[in-house]
Parts: structure tokens; sequence; C-alpha cells
């Protein structure tokens, strides 16, 4: 994996990158999968994955394949890891937050998420990242299923 400073054709990569995050239909698909998929088995997440054509599956599919493509990017020399890493934590916390998944999600669909997988295997930026990322995402997956326990139940009083 390349190392040392970025060039400028990274930067106007990244840059495009940031852009088409920016798109409404990603944005939202985005806010999806980020903040309200939190899901608890692997048969909730395919639930989702295998619904095809519902809102929600494209969205899911939407956001992993954008975070495939620009890790792809960085995998083949197009784009610089350390400046991908050091603007992007959203694709680690993605796949932190299904990671307790993953050896079910891979029985189904081995390439799941792979390029991610595959940057973080080569990149020690990338592999401390989502290190860190990880423990984020634990607390935030505790505190969504203690919500969840929680919220009232169709018919209950509020």
């Amino acid at each position: 994996m390349q190392q040392g400073l970025a060039t400028h054709a990274d930067g106007e990569l990244i840059l495009k990158l940031y852009e088409l995050r920016t798109e409404a239909v990603l944005r939202r698909a985005r806010a999806w999968v980020t903040v309200e998929f939190w899901p608890a088995t692997a048969a909730e997440f395919f639930a989702i994955q295998d619904d095809y054509g519902a809102e929600k599956n494209c969205w899911l599919r939407q956001v992993i394949t954008y975070w495939e493509m620009a890790a792809s990017l960085v995998l083949h020399g197009a784009l610089s890891a350390d400046l991908f890493v050091d603007c992007n934590s959203e694709p680690f916390f993605i796949l932190a937050k299904l990671s307790p998944l993953l050896p079910e999600i891979h029985a189904k669909i081995p390439t799941y998420f792979s390029k991610m997988l595959q940057l973080i295997e080569v990149s020690q930026p990338a592999a401390a990242r989502y290190e860190a990322v990880r423990k984020v995402a634990e607390v935030r997956r505790q505190a969504w299923s203690e919500a969840w326990l929680h919220r009232p139940k169709p018919g209950q009083a509020v």
C-alpha cells in the first residue's frame, strides 16, 4: 500500500467522493444505514438485503456499493489510502456495526464488504481507524438495543 503525501489528483478525487455523498438519495440512504439500521441478527439483515426493490434494500445496496467502490479506488492505487482513512469514518463504522453478523452474511454472500475488509488488512491506518470506530459502534449498538427494549409497544400508553 502506497504511503506518503497525497497528490493533487488524490485531493480532487476525495472531494469528488464527498460531493457524491451529498446527493439527496445517497444522503438519505446513508442516514438510514448509519443511524436507523441496527440488525441484531443475520435474519434481520437478510430481511432487508433480500427484499429486492424495497426502498430500504435499495438504500443498503447503494451505501455498501458506494463505500466498496471507494475502497476499491484505494486498493487499486487511484486514491491515497492515508487520505481516504483521514477523510472517512463512515465506511469503517458501517462495517463495525455489521461485524457481529459478518460470519453469517459471508456464509451466504462471501464477498460482502470485501474491499473494505481488504483495505483494513493491507493498511495499518485503516486497521487502526476500524478498531477505534468498532468501539464506538459497540457503544451505539448497546444504546440502540436499550432504546429498542424500552420503546412503547403498539397500544401501550406513552
